[in-house]
């Protein structure tokens, strides 16, 4: 497994933007697939954003076109650009890494992080 270690969640208002890293121990880094979800009160975790080791994307439709996910595989680090903001993306914010297939899925996910709370405020 990957340690991981969530940062950047904070207070915004809409329409206003974040960066989420997630920090990840392990020289096996960047042959992991990736994936942010995020949980609001309340609600069921829910799937955000993956990225394959080849760097390819998937995103949830709620968050298309405003969130970008990305890699930094020589800093062990991945992030989640969040633009647009809206209320309803208020959630806790979680890094997960699986060594199987990026999927939507949090069941395939073995590795996760303590969470980083994000709040936006209308």
């Amino acid at each position: 497994q990957v340690q991981l270690v969530e940062s950047g969640g904070g207070l915004v208002q809409a329409g206003g933007s974040l960066r989420l890293s997630c920090a990840a121990s392990g020289r096996t880094f960047s042959t992991y697939p990736m994936g942010w979800f995020r949980q609001a009160p309340g609600k069921e975790r829910e799937f955000v954003a993956a990225i394959r080791w080849t760097g390819s994307t998937i995103y949830a439709d709620s968050v298309k076109d405003r969130f970008t996910i990305s890699r930094d595989n020589p800093k062990n680090t991945l992030y989640l650009q969040m633009n647009s903001l809206k209320p309803e993306d208020t959630a806790v914010y979680y890094c997960a890494a699986t060594g199987g297939r990026a999927t939507s899925r949090p069941g395939d996910y073995e590795s996760w992080g303590q969470g980083t709370q994000v709040t936006v405020s209308s």
